[in-house]
């Protein structure tokens, strides 16, 4: 398949239409982020939708290019089991699907866009650029998002679990939540009316850094919460699969700041830690938690940037090195691995060799442990010659220059092609 259909032309093609088209989005219908108090039972069922306008689209005549947007609200089960409301964005491509079989659906989890509301992957979709109250969202992935689209793939955005909606706070880097958020989503698409999207539909996974761990997480909890979805694939690029190890990578960089939202993200269902953790973070930490729960991308990274989390510590010395001393703390973080379950469909695990944010090593752990475990792995590590000092350079590479790679990979799952394992050869591999 050419790569103009892979993915380049498109995502160049989108970027321009970011920067230039001069109309306005569409804003929600008032009140549609907040939930309902009563839930349909059924995960993935969808509780409202709505249309929606993509700043980046263009209409002429009856077609809307490079695909319609509609808003929607579905029901997922969170980490402790219970019933919650999850927004997204599902993407209906103007473009034919020339594929075999019926047109496919990417269940698409972005990279971390923020922990505050106006951050919501659904409202940088409809606008580039959202906020309020001094926060902003960037729609950074809108671009490889419209490339899937004008290859005739259908996509569905997920907000992930407390990212939008009103009544609770985002769980970021929860794997259980965001598992659950994108395998939901991509049951909603299914049952919208008016798609071109069946039942029948192959299903496949992308995600890079938050969204990597994201599909990872989804792909592996596949089996067993979603078996009856058509899935053929799973893209997850710079996974954060063990958060242990990567808050000592991303320590002292410029995205040091998120170290706060995964703090209150995976302790949101512990809140007995509350007082272990106090031991933990001191007065400086406390007040820095409480400010970064409503940030975007860019508000942590002027809050926090090229900051240390010794500066937070009772101890004085990186939470790395001080969490060691908290068993309870540490056992919260272990239950967050990825790896620890068997992903029954191809998966495809990408990551750059000097990643400054996002440990390398950690990703391929991942890789060798879904192989041990007899997955079906593509292990692809991306060489990087130079560091970059904790600017987040080397964690962004991979993806821009990646791009049409990882979407051929998955392209040719949701086509049906089969893809041999390299997982003989991964111990060999940087």
């Amino acid at each position: 398949m050419p790569l103009i259909r892979r993915g380049i032309v498109p995502a160049l093609v989108a970027a321009l239409v970011v920067m230039l088209l001069p109309n306005a989005a569409s804003a929600a219908s008032a009140g549609f982020y907040d939930p309902p108090s009563t839930l349909p039972a059924a995960n993935g069922a969808v509780v409202r939708s709505e249309p929606m306008t993509m700043l980046t689209s263009l209409s002429l005549g009856d077609t809307t290019i490079p695909g319609s947007a509609t808003l929607l609200m579905y029901k997922s089960t969170d980490a402790a089991g219970k019933p919650v409301a999850v927004t997204g964005t599902y993407l209906e491509p103007a473009a034919p699907w020339t594929g075999p079989g019926d047109r496919p659906l990417v269940s698409y989890a972005e990279g971390t866009q923020g922990v505050d509301d106006a951050c919501a992957p659904s409202k940088t979709l409809a606008s580039v650029l959202s906020g309020g109250d001094g926060t902003t969202g960037i729609g950074y992935e809108i671009p490889s998002i419209d490339g899937l689209l004008a290859q005739g793939v259908a996509v569905v955005v997920t907000d992930y679990v407390g990212l939008g909606t009103t009544d609770r706070v985002h769980t970021y880097v929860n794997r259980v939540d965001e598992a659950h958020a994108v395998l939901d989503a991509a049951r909603a698409a299914l049952s919208l009316p008016g798609t071109s999207i069946t039942k029948d539909s192959p299903i496949g996974l992308y995600g890079y850094s938050q969204g990597g761990g994201a599909s990872a997480a989804a792909a592996e909890l596949a089996p067993a919460y979603a078996p009856e979805l058509n899935l053929k694939g799973a893209y997850a690029g710079a996974p954060p699969a063990n958060l242990y190890e990567v808050l000592k990578s991303i320590d002292g960089t410029s995205l040091a700041g998120l170290v706060a939202w995964a703090i209150n993200g995976v302790f949101a269902y512990r809140p007995g830690l509350k007082p272990v953790l106090g031991r933990l973070i001191n007065a400086k930490g406390r007040a820095y938690l409480q400010k970064a729960k409503t940030q975007c991308l860019p508000d942590a990274m002027q809050a926090a940037g090229y900051h240390h989390t010794s500066e937070w510590t009772t101890t004085g010395k990186s939470a790395y090195v001080s969490l060691k001393r908290f068993p309870r703390l540490m056992a919260v973080l272990r239950q967050q691995l990825i790896g620890r379950r068997t992903p029954d469909v191809p998966v495809m695990v990408l990551s750059g060799t000097k990643d400054d944010i996002v440990d390398h090593a950690q990703a391929k752990q991942l890789a060798v442990d879904w192989c041990r475990r007899g997955a079906n792995v593509t292990y692809q590590p991306v060489i990087q010659p130079l560091p970059a000092a904790g600017t987040g350079a080397n964690h962004i590479e991979p993806s821009v220059l990646t791009s049409a790679q990882t979407e051929s990979w998955l392209l040719d799952r949701l086509e049906g092609k089969a893809v041999t394992s390299n997982c003989s050869d991964i111990a060999s591999m940087p």
